[in-house]
Order: structure tokens, then C-alpha cells, then sequence
């Protein structure tokens, strides 16, 4: 059933004379699936199915699929993605979905909780999480949908941020057939070089255990940051448009003769070319070949979140349990030139890199991809990078824009926030897209204060940016218009 089996073909489940109640569907046969409960919310009629999966030996998938009232489904399903390494589904995804009219589905991705350890001595575990769970969810949904309405969903989209972008482009990848539309948000895809350059940038920020780079000054430097680059773009907004075009030197922050070095307006000699190495990325100390992209400028304010203020890398159990073995792996061990390379293949199964969509794109498949560009967790380079990289292999068979684009979100950091808009309606132009055929030429996204909307601006499809046209508020996006960047 899990392989490349069509769902189509897979007839283990009851016959029933009529459609099942919420509760008969707890009587469901499924190969390798336990429906462990069905049970309706009285609350809103919501049928929410629990369901465990053992596709493999090793596994324990654990699934909900929950199903709208048959008088307000839309015909359509939503797959929804997780965070970071945690089992949590993300039930407050599921509940929208739900509220206007999809079937929803979600899974822990094979084990409870956000702790690593589930991996140690457990690859099959280790590769549900990186691919085989949201495509063993995604079939359990399928069938699910077709017992309690008698028919497959119409169209099946998925949605996620983060870990939950990994999973979206990992389904393109690996699973081109398991839904119709794509949406993948700030993408930790690139997940064995992007816990590398949180290493990387820990080590460059301490000297041992003692910190150089203090959180206290970041603020600071971000301040400096969006001084010294919001008007590139031709208003000066607080916002970063394109931080690609910033070229500020931490140098210009350097504390004079005899100034504190705690001093918070400035920066020692070490702090500022600590800044520098975390601007620039990891390198291999051998060849200087780019090992991971730097976190951009823009995004100093989370940088406390990975790699400033903290007493060793992020993801650091990522290398100790995963990779090497050994609990008591020291970070500052890692070879930047030999232990690469073999991390990336060992950790393959976790890594979602393939350009080549043609699979997708042949099943008529659309993919929306949004990254923040003040995301100080995926570094928004890195999210571009995978879309130039597909641009050039998929070249031979036209414009990539027919079923992929990327909207790039100036100063968003990951997967939302900042202060720039950064709310928009991913699903709706993705259903348009694959339903109507009118692909996104740009999205709406707006800003809050106190819950009232005070700034709009479309987002525009890579490479375009939103020019402002020269009159009227900059605040209201019908003032602003999608154009290419001079190449």
C-alpha cells in the first residue's frame, strides 16, 4: 500500500450498503492500519477519525483525519505538515480547513514529541519522519474520504511551513502523484547543510563555550541593519525589500578606542568579524566552496533563537544521535571538509534537494512556495537556491512558471511575522490555480496592529518585486506593481 502502489487499486476496506456513519467508519480495513477511534464533535459535526499505520516493521504512524459534515464538503482534502522535529499536528491548520469545508488530515510523523532520541537505533523511524509519514497520511485520508462521503476527494492540496515546507517538497519529490497542488512555506529541505550552518554560525559567534556575539546586541545591529537599506527600494518603510541588495559592513558599528566592550551601541573587532562570518556562511576550510548560504541581513533579531545565547549549536542532537552516534560528540569536532559529504549521505532520507519535478509537473501538479526574507531559521538564499536549481534543470520543458513559483516576503521572518505584511491566502490561490487555471500573478498580503489592518503590498512571483508607482499611500498595495529587476 505504501510503495508505489496507486491508491486507486487498493480495495482493503468494508463495502457498506449505504454510507457509513461517523462512527462505523472505527470498523474500517485498511492493510497495516488500525482505526483506533471515530467519534463526532457535537460541537461543529466534525468526524474525526484516529488511526495508527505500520507500514514497516519499525513504525508507528499515528494519523487524524477529520471530515466536514456532508452537506458543506467542498470535494477536496488538505494535508497538513508539522514543525521542526515535533509529532504535534497542527490542529489549528486542520480546524480552518475544516471550517471552510475540506476534509483534513494530519500525523505525528511517527513518534510523540520533538526530542530526537526517537531516532537512535531507529532508521525506519528516522525515514518516516523524513518522507514515508505524510504519504502514508495522505492515503489513509484518501480512503478515509471515499468510505464516509463514497467518493475520493475531487482535488487533495497540501500545506506546510518550516519542517512542514520540507514535507510539501519532499511530496513533489518522492510522491508527484499524492496531490494536485503543493504549498511549501520557508523549507527546511536543505535539512542536513542547514543544521551545519547552525553549527557553523554557533562556532563563529563563541570562542570555546564564551560567547562573542552577545543577544543583547542584536537589536542594535538590526537597527543599523534596516537603517543602512530600506530605502533601496525607493521608500523608506522599515522595510527590507530585497536584502540580497544590502550591503551593509558591520564595521561602520565598530566601538571606538577605549569603549566598553559591553558597550550596546557598538561592536568589538571580534563581534564584527563575527557578524561577517555569519553573513558570509559556512565554507569548506579546504576548497572555500559554499557549504550552506548565510543568515541574511535583516534577520539579526532571531538569530538568539539558533546560534547567539546559547550554551551549544542548535540541532546539535540532530549530529550527536543521527549521524555520529555518540552522545557525547563534541560540535567543535565537525570537519567542514571530510564529515560533510558522508553526513549527506548517510542522512539522505531527510534531505528533500531534487530538482527535477518533472513527475509533478506531468501530473499537472502546481506548486506555491513562500519564504520569508528575514527568515533567521531558513535562510531565504537557501529557498531560492532550490528554485533557481529547478529553473535550470527543468529548462528543456518551459517556463517553470506554469506549475511552480516562488513569492519571496520582504523582512517576514519564518513562516510569519516581521514588520511588513505577511499575511496572505496561500490555499485560495493554489485551489484557483489548479482548479480554474489562473495561476498567482501576485498575492495580497497585509500587516496588523491591535488587530486592524494598516498596511497592504502584493507579493510578487521571483524574480518580480512590488515597485511602488510613485503616488499614493505606500501603505495600500493597489499603488504598487509587480516588475522584473533589472538583470
Amino acid at each position: 500500500m505504501f510503495g508505489k502502489l496507486a491508491i486507486g487499486v487498493f480495495t482493503g476496506v468494508l463495502a457498506f450498503a449505504a454510507p457509513p456513519t461517523c462512527e462505523e467508519l472505527v470498523s474500517l480495513t485498511m492493510q497495516d492500519i488500525s482505526i483506533t477511534s471515530a467519534a463526532r464533535d457535537t460541537a461543529g459535526g466534525i468526524c474525526r477519525v484516529k488511526a495508527i499505520a505500520r507500514p514497516v516493521a519499525d513504525s508507528e504512524i499515528h494519523v487524524e483525519v477529520w471530515l466536514p459534515p456532508a452537506a458543506t464538503w467542498n470535494g477536496k482534502l488538505l494535508g497538513t505538515g508539522n514543525g521542526g522535529y515535533s509529532g504535534s499536528m497542527s490542529l489549528p491548520t486542520m480546524e480552518s480547513a475544516v471550517k471552510t469545508g475540506y476534509a483534513a488530515v494530519g500525523s505525528d510523523t511517527g513518534h510523540p514529541g520533538g526530542d530526537l532520541k526517537f531516532g537512535i537505533g531507529h532508521p525506519e523511524k528516522i525515514a518516516d519522519w523524513g518522507y514515508r509519514a505524510i504519504h502514508v497520511m495522505t492515503e489513509v485520508a484518501k480512503l478515509t474520504v471515499r468510505n464516509y462521503y463514497g467518493r475520493f476527494p475531487g482535488k487533495a492540496y497540501f500545506t506546510g511551513c518550516s519542517t512542514g515546507g520540507q514535507q510539501a517538497l519532499t511530496e513533489a519529490q518522492r510522491y508527484p502523484a499524492d496531490y494536485d497542488g503543493i504549498i511549501a512555506g520557508d523549507p527546511g529541505n536543505n535539512r542536513v547543510r542547514l543544521n551545519a550552518g547552525f553549527l557553523w554560525s554557533w562556532l563563529e559567534t563563541h570562542e570555546g563555550v564564551t560567547e562573542i556575539l552577545t543577544a543583547a546586541k542584536l537589536q542594535m545591529l538590526n537597527r543599523a541593519v534596516v537603517n543602512s537599506c530600506d530605502a533601496n527600494d525607493g521608500v523608506k518603510d522599515g522595510i527590507i525589500d530585497d536584502p540580497r541588495r544590502c550591503k551593509f559592513d558591520p564595521a561602520t558599528l565598530l566601538c571606538k578606542a577605549g569603549s566598553d566592550a559591553n558597550d550596546a551601541a557598538c561592536l568589538t573587532a571580534s563581534q564584527v568579524s563575527a557578524v561577517r562570518k555569519v553573513y558570509d556562511g559556512a565554507r569548506n576550510p579546504r576548497t572555500k566552496e559554499q557549504v550552506f548560504p548565510g543568515w541574511i541581513r535583516g534577520s539579526e533579531t532571531g538569530w538568539g533563537g539558533y546560534f547567539v545565547g546559547h550554551a551549544e549549536p542548535a540541532r546539535t542532537d540532530f549530529w550527536r544521535y543521527w549521524v555520529f552516534g555518540d552522545p557525547k560528540w563534541d560540535p567543535a569536532s565537525f570537519d567542514f571538509d571530510k564529515d560533510m559529504a558522508w553526513s549527506d549521505s548517510k542522512m539522505a532520507a531527510v534531505v528533500a534537494n531534487d530538482a527535477d519535478l518533472s513527475a509533478f509537473r506531468r501530473n499537472n501538479g502546481k506548486l506555491l512556495m513562500y519564504h520569508g526574507f528575514a527568515d533567521p531559521v531558513v535562510p531565504p538564499e537557501d529557498g531560492i537556491g532550490y528554485y533557481e536549481a529547478a529553473e535550470k534543470v527543468m529548462k528543456a520543458g518551459g517556463d517553470i512558471r506554469g506549475f511552480f513559483r516562488l513569492f519571496m516576503v520582504p523582512s517576514m521572518g519564518h513562516c510569519n511575522g516581521g514588520p511588513g505584511p505577511s499575511t496572505f491566502d496561500t490555499l485560495a490561490a493554489l485551489d484557483a490555480w489548479v482548479t480554474r487555471g489562473t495561476a498567482p500573478d501576485s498575492l495580497l498580503a497585509s500587516h496588523s496592529t491591535a488587530g486592524k489592518v494598516d498596511r497592504t503590498r502584493p507579493l510578487c512571483p521571483y524574480p518580480a518585486v512590488a515597485k511602488w508607482n510613485g503616488t499614493g499611500s505606500t501603505d495600500e498595495a493597489g499603488n504598487f506593481s509587480c516588475v522584473n529587476p533589472p538583470r
